[in-house]
């Protein structure tokens, strides 16, 4: 590979995918901003149109898109479908979210004229996706920002440009300007060189803590600069007393080991009340030895493919190791299944007796088990941690959700729900290092635009009553 080329493969297969030119940032900036004027001037019910020809379009593509998806993730075909799907209903949500959220208001105010409050879009737009939902993930981000009057720049993860570019096709063949919305080729130089370029109005990103404390640290100091981060969890699952211990591990399994764990919202630990262990345990091990482990178009489908790179498989098998040589006890051992391919078997490890249990985002099928005496003692123990994206609370009544509720902090709390599966037409994000206050999804029209207020009169009418002297 040249020093300006790039190459992707199949995680399931080692197959290359895609050879590309990594892309000149500074024109793309430029292009962008020549683009800006002419789509911000377009009339708003042109660019939804715009949107919803786009949503068509995929309609048409869907069973390529979906392929393309499930070769370059390694997710499982099915799970693949449901992210196009996921493409797909985000232009409607999108609309709905804009007329509600960022619309104009207009009030009478008889002799002091009119008052209104309207939106401008911000500008040029970067918007930076993650590998584990190539396509759904950015376009909640693009639709949006587009909506709202910005022009895009998006550069996909590293490891999946392919779908990236797919993206990026589907939105011109809809009739949207190859300069409103571009695709921006390259690794951590050329992010770095988007993020910080000075015709950048804002930044949208959907990634690793690291990466989005980085951003955050370098645009610190340009206030000007709208900023989103959505960076991953290291999300609780809460379990107390209920008597189907088998839809709970149910739950548990769809938390954790979807996307085979490489979801922002997975469950990375489970905290359940000492006198359920054994028999959830039991229950949950059952259910996880079941899981098909299987390349994205293996038939029967299987429930997770391998995770994104060898790389990443190996970073993962290292840090069970960790967890195993400082207290943790293996339930079960997470396994590499095929050589020099990165398919990994779940694991599932207890963490109790750990003197210090790490509190990072280990982003693969690992789920961590704490033993707790009481409620009391689980919210504790959940809390325990600089993150804030999701928790679950599997059991209890009303009251015990309202507790929990009310005491967790997350951007997502459920009740006898999954961690994962959030709904496009909520509110998704949350606190701590997990991001900024800026939660995406049904509120990502709050970022893509801001408020202008105006009072307005037809014709200049004023007089000064006070302070004058006499004539």
């Amino acid at each position: 590979m040249s020093d300006n080329s790039f190459v992707t493969y199949e995680p399931a297969t080692g197959a290359e995918i895609l050879r590309v030119a990594v892309s000149d940032i500074d024109e793309c900036v430029a292009r962008a901003r020549r683009a800006c004027p002419e789509w911000a001037m377009l009339p708003l019910a042109n660019r939804m149109e715009l949107m919803r020809r786009f949503a068509n379009h995929v309609r048409k593509v869907a069973d390529e898109f979906a392929e393309l998806i499930a070769r370059e993730t390694g997710k499982p075909l099915w799970e693949a479908r449901t992210e196009v799907d996921a493409v797909v209903g985000k232009v409607e949500i999108s609309i709905n979210s804009y007329a509600e959220r960022t619309g104009s208001k207009k009030l009478d105010n008889a002799l002091q004229g009119r008052a209104a409050v309207r939106h401008k879009p911000h500008g040029v737009m970067a918007v930076l996706g993650p590998y584990n939902f190539p396509a759904h993930l950015p376009n909640g981000h693009i639709v949006p920002a587009l909506i709202a009057g910005n022009v895009v720049i998006f550069k996909p993860s590293e490891k999946t440009p392919a779908v990236g570019a797919f993206l990026v096709d589907c939105f011109h063949k809809a009739g949207i300007g190859e300069d409103v919305i571009q695709l921006a080729i390259g690794a951590v130089e050329e992010g770095k060189a988007l993020v910080s370029h000075r015709d950048i109005d804002g930044v949208l990103f959907t990634g690793s803590v690291q990466a989005g404390v980085a951003i955050n640290r370098a645009l610190a100091t340009n206030p000007a600069k709208i900023v989103a981060l959505e960076m991953g969890g290291n999300n609780p699952v809460v379990v107390i007393d209920t008597p189907m211990l088998a839809d709970a591990a149910t739950l548990i399994v769809q938390s954790a080991f979807t996307t085979a764990g490489q979801r922002c919202t997975a469950a990375r630990r489970l905290i359940v009340l000492d006198h359920l262990y054994d028999p959830l345990m039991a229950e949950l091990l059952k259910l996880t030895e079941r899981l098909i482990v299987d390349e994205p178009f293996a038939d029967p489908q299987p429930f997770m493919g391998p995770v994104i790179d060898n790389r990443t498989a190996e970073m993962l098998l290292e840090s069970f190791v960790h967890l195993l040589t400082h207290g943790g006890k293996p339930l079960m051992n997470l396994k590499r299944l095929r050589d020099g391919l990165p398919f990994l078997s779940p694991g599932i490890i207890d963490t109790t007796a750990m003197d210090e249990r790490p509190d990072v985002e280990l982003f693969g099928p690992i789920l961590q088990v704490v033993k707790v005496p009481d409620f009391d003692s689980a919210i504790a123990e959940a809390n325990n941690t600089r993150f804030g994206l999701s928790a679950s609370l599997i059991g209890g009544g009303p009251d015990d959700f309202e507790r929990f509720w009310n005491s967790i902090r997350a951007g997502i709390i459920n009740w006898n729900r999954p961690t994962n599966g959030a709904s496009s037409a909520q509110p998704f994000g949350g606190v701590g290092l997990s991001g900024n206050h800026r939660p995406a999804a049904y509120y990502a029209a709050d970022y893509c635009a801001y408020p202008v207020a105006s009072t307005e009169m037809e014709q200049p009418r004023a007089a000064i009553h006070i302070g004058l002297t006499q004539r």
